[in-house]
C-alpha cells in the first residue's frame, strides 16, 4: 500500500472522534509493519486514550520496528492540566521505527517538540503527508489553539432569491430534510450553537442536534433586555442546563431572576455602538469558557454582526429552489457602495444537496489555519474527490 493510503485511513479514524474531542482536536493513527497495518487508533473523547497509544495497545503483533501514521504530531510533556502520558515517549519506549506526521500541532506546548523528542531518541519523522486534509479536519482545533477565540462558522438557509423568511417571519421550512439532516451533523461537531432573540421569538427553536448522539451543544442566545420568554424551549427542555444567555447591562433585573432560577446561565457583556450585544465580547467569553467552535444560525441581525465585523471563519450558505418575493433577507446592510468592496470568500466549494445548492467558503484562510494556510491551495471537497 501507498504511504497516502496508510495516512487516508488515520484520516477516517480520527472522524470517528467527530463531536467528542473538543477542545482537544480529532486524531487517528495507524501502525504499519511489512507493509499492513497492524494496529488502528483514534481519540474518542476529551480525557480519553490518545490515537498512537490506542493502536498500539490494539496492534495484533509486537509494534517494534514498526512504522506509525499519525493525523498529528504526538504529544509531549509539558502540557499543563495534561490528562494522558506523552505519545512521544510511549513511541519510543516501544521502538517505533519512523514516524510519519501530516500535521505539526500548532499548539504553544507542542509546535515541533513531540517531534523533536523522537527525533533526538534517533527515530526518523516525516511531516506533511495530507497536510491540507488533515488540517481541515481539525479547522476549529487549528483556530481556537492559535487565538483563544472559538472558530465561528455561519450556517444560513435561504430561497433563490436570498430570503430566509417570509415577510410574515415563517421560515419552516426552506431547506428540505436531506439539507436539514447535514446541519445536525454540522451542530454535532460544534462546541455550541448562537441564536439571536429574535430567531427565539420567531421560530421558539430547541437548537439541539438529532438524533441525539450523547453530547448537546451549548446554546447560546444573544438577547440585550432578556425579553425571551419563560415558556421557550431553551429555557424548559430536558438541556435547559447547556443553555446561556448573553445580555447587556439594561436586562430587565426580574426577568433574569426567573431565568436563573431554572438553571439557565445569563452573562452580562458591554453593548455594541447600537446598544446591542456586543458579539467580540460575546466570543472573547466564549473561548475563555473552552468553547472552541461556535455555528451561529441567525438571524438577519446576528449574521450582519458576524459579517459587517469581519467575526466569522467558515458560510455555509444553503440555497432552496423556491422563491419568496418580499422577505426578510439573509444579511442585511454591510455599508457596501461598489462591487470592489465585496467580501470575497476563499478555499470555495459547491456540493448538491438533494435540491440545494451549499456553498461553502472561509473568510480568512491564514487567520484560521495559521502556519498551515499556505500549504491549502484548494477547497475541502476538491481534497476528497482528488483523494478518490
Amino acid at each position: 500500500m501507498k504511504p497516502e493510503l496508510f495516512m487516508h485511513r488515520a484520516l477516517e479514524l480520527a472522524q470517528k472522534g467527530a463531536g467528542f474531542t473538543s477542545p482537544n482536536p480529532m486524531v487517528g493513527a495507524v501502525v504499519v509493519k511489512e507493509g499492513r497495518i497492524i494496529g488502528e487508533g483514534y481519540h474518542p473523547r476529551f480525557g480519553d486514550i490518545h490515537a498512537e497509544a490506542m493502536a498500539i495497545d490494539k496492534a495484533v503483533e509486537p509494534v517494534e520496528g514498526a512504522d506509525l501514521y499519525c493525523t498529528l504530531e504526538p504529544c509531549c510533556n509539558g502540557i499543563p492540566r495534561k490528562k494522558t502520558p506523552a505519545c512521544s515517549l510511549r513511541l519510543i519506549q516501544e521502538r517505533i521505527r519512523r514516524v510519519v506526521v501530516a500535521t505539526i500541532d500548532p499548539n504553544p506546548y507542542v509546535n515541533g517538540r513531540g517531534i523533536a523528542q523522537l527525533q533526538e531518541a534517533g527515530i526518523p519523522v516525516e511531516v506533511g503527508l495530507l497536510a491540507p486534509e488533515a488540517t481541515f479536519l481539525n479547522e476549529a482545533y487549528f483556530k481556537y489553539i492559535q487565538t483563544g477565540r472559538p472558530f465561528v462558522h455561519l450556517k444560513i438557509a435561504a430561497s433563490l432569491d436570498g430570503r430566509i423568511a417570509t415577510a410574515t417571519g415563517n421560515s419552516r421550512w426552506i431547506t428540505d430534510e436531506e439539507a436539514r439532516s447535514l446541519v445536525h451533523q454540522m451542530r454535532h461537531r460544534a462546541d455550541a450553537i448562537l441564536v439571536g432573540i429574535g430567531t427565539v421569538l420567531a421560530d421558539n427553536p430547541r437548537l439541539t442536534v438529532r438524533p441525539h448522539r450523547g453530547k448537546q451543544p451549548l446554546r447560546v442566545v444573544l438577547d440585550s433586555r432578556l425579553s425571551i420568554p419563560t415558556t421557550a424551549h431553551l429555557l424548559t427542555d430536558e438541556f435547559r442546563d447547556r443553555t446561556v444567555i448573553f445580555t447587556t447591562a439594561h436586562h430587565s433585573a426580574e426577568a433574569r431572576r426567573q431565568i436563573e432560577a431554572g438553571g439557565v446561565r445569563v452573562i452580562v457583556v458591554p453593548p455594541d455602538a447600537a446598544g446591542r450585544v456586543d458579539v467580540q465580547a460575546v466570543l472573547e467569553r466564549l473561548g475563555e469558557m473552552g468553547v472552541a467552535s461556535v455555528l451561529v444560525e441567525g438571524g438577519q441581525g446576528i449574521f450582519t454582526s458576524f459579517i459587517a465585523r469581519n467575526l466569522f471563519d467558515k458560510i455555509s450558505f444553503f440555497l432552496a429552489p423556491i422563491l419568496l418575493g418580499k422577505g426578510i433577507s439573509a444579511i442585511g446592510d454591510l455599508q457596501i457602495q461598489k462591487v470592489q468592496e465585496a467580501l470575497s470568500l476563499e478555499l470555495v466549494e459547491y456540493r448538491i444537496i438533494n435540491r440545494q445548492v451549499l456553498v461553502q467558503g472561509y473568510r480568512n484562510p491564514r487567520g484560521t489555519f495559521g502556519m498551515l494556510a499556505e500549504h491549502i491551495t484548494c477547497s475541502p471537497g476538491l481534497l476528497k474527490k482528488s483523494a478518490g
